[in-house]
């Protein structure tokens, strides 16, 4: 039986995705006339400092805070300008909603679809360790639970050996959405890791697809920076021959998308067939149209993501762009969490994707 008493504080960067949680929610528990989401106003001073404030009741509720900090949509008037919101903004006003529980909730949870700080989980001498201060700073707020997806480095869950911490996987959900539109891309496939860091991620996918599984080795200039990084030199690939076979790309994150175009323009001249681009986070930090571009120039086939964090309506114009819906799922975990049910089942679902993969390639 459903226990009706958690509470949706949904920020200004998830307005969309938090409504189709809530319309999820009540559907699954088969209801009409509930309301989830509570009122808040997360509002801002002329010099950029903010506040935020609960308008309903949630005493005695489990919260549920979804914010999306990588919504570079979001928008405020600084100094009479205005200012799009960072993900340290953003993450701020998580703590902001926290604090205005003023106790009074029963459990707060914080799903965060994309981690803040994600990319910098570990510190070589002398660097910040951003994602284990945040995470660690939400404990000693009262959080008793993070949900994420696909987080760049799961050990991150070491930082806060108390913390409840559940990183999901969109791997099923995005599969049975190509195993829709593109049933045949998984015949005489293989799935690309584009560096070792993603192999683990890949080899999910190849498992479940039953393929090959290769990686190109990210050949780095240790000796110079350029935006926080070192500069990849060259790709190396790795693994069997992909003349002929339909290639599946598969990253955790494309942040300005130089390194997966490099990589399948490399795969199209090696004489891949159908070249399909796969992500969780498509932040496109260097804009779309290096994207275009190497569509336009046959580099790629497809690409998918998911609505995990925002991206701009005008990219679903196009027809090989595909933004796959988690509002769904992310709802079925919020009800079974309310209910104090387990997580397993939605960490476990290897058989059922490969047999929708399976039906597909025999139709």
């Amino acid at each position: 039986m459903s226990k009706n008493d958690l509470a949706l504080l949904v920020l200004d960067s998830c307005q969309e995705f938090g409504k189709k949680v809530e319309q999820h929610l009540l559907q699954i528990r088969n209801e009409k006339d509930k309301r989830y989401i509570a009122k808040l106003n997360a509002s801002r001073f002329s010099n950029g400092e903010g506040k935020v404030k609960i308008n309903d009741s949630i005493r005695n509720k489990d919260i549920y805070i979804l914010c999306d900090v990588g919504n570079y949509s979001v928008t405020y008037k600084c100094r009479g300008k205005d200012h799009e919101m960072m993900p340290d903004e953003h993450f701020q006003d998580i703590k902001r909603t926290i604090c205005a529980t003023c106790g009074h909730s029963t459990k707060v949870t914080v799903v965060m679809p994309l981690l803040y700080q994600a990319r910098q989980h570990r510190r070589k001498g002398r660097e910040s360790l951003d994602c284990a201060v945040a995470l660690q700073e939400l404990e000693r707020l009262g959080v008793k639970s993070i949900l994420t997806f696909d987080a760049h480095d799961p050990n991150i869950i070491n930082a806060t050996p108390n913390l409840s911490f559940d990183n999901f996987y969109p791997t099923n959900t995005i599969i049975k959405e190509m195993a829709k539109n593109d049933p045949g891309v998984f015949e005489n496939a293989i799935v690309i890791s584009p560096d070792f860091g993603a192999m683990e991620r890949a080899r999910y996918y190849a498992e479940i697809i039953g393929c090959d599984v290769g990686v190109f080795y990210k050949r780095r200039d240790l000796s110079k920076l350029v935006n926080g990084k070192n500069p990849v030199v060259a790709h190396t690939y790795m693994g069997s021959d992909v003349k002929g076979k339909n290639v599946l790309i598969v990253d955790d994150m494309i942040s300005s998308g130089g390194s997966v175009i490099e990589v399948a323009g490399k795969l199209r001249e090696m004489g891949a067939n159908r070249i399909c681009i796969t992500t969780t986070f498509a932040l496109f930090t260097e804009g779309f149209d290096k994207f275009l571009a190497a569509k336009e120039n046959g580099l790629f086939d497809t690409l998918y993501t998911t609505n995990l964090s925002y991206i701009p309506k005008a990219f679903s114009d196009y027809d090989w762009f595909y933004s796959v819906d988690m509002s769904y799922f992310v709802a079925q975990i919020i009800d079974s969490m309310d209910k104090k049910e387990p997580l397993t089942k939605y960490f476990n679902k290897t058989k059922d994707t490969f047999k929708t993969v399976q039906k597909s390639i025999n139709n």
